[in-house]
């Protein structure tokens, strides 16, 4: 079953707040180590919402840019959908 938007939103927050307590980050910390406003972390954490921007500046800076790479790559579509 697919997930909504809404699901998807909350539980990558959820997993990005775990991994900023594995780290030992406050919320201060992390802002600050990725540039993103305190508030805009604060309401992620709490809503899930985010510009795609501050999203890939805090995963890089929790050290999960990578997991970016294959979204939307080429190779994972079937032939015929356009």
């Amino acid at each position: 079953m697919m997930k909504l938007p809404r699901e998807n939103m909350k539980d990558i927050a959820s997993r990005a707040k775990t991994r900023r307590l594995s780290l030992n980050l406050t919320q201060e910390g992390l802002a600050s180590r990725s540039g993103v406003s305190l508030g805009t972390l604060k309401q992620f954490e709490r809503t899930g919402k985010i510009s795609l921007e501050s999203l890939l500046e805090l995963s890089t800076a929790l050290g999960n840019s990578h997991e970016f790479d294959g979204l939307f790559a080429a190779n994972q579509f079937p032939t015929g959908i356009s």
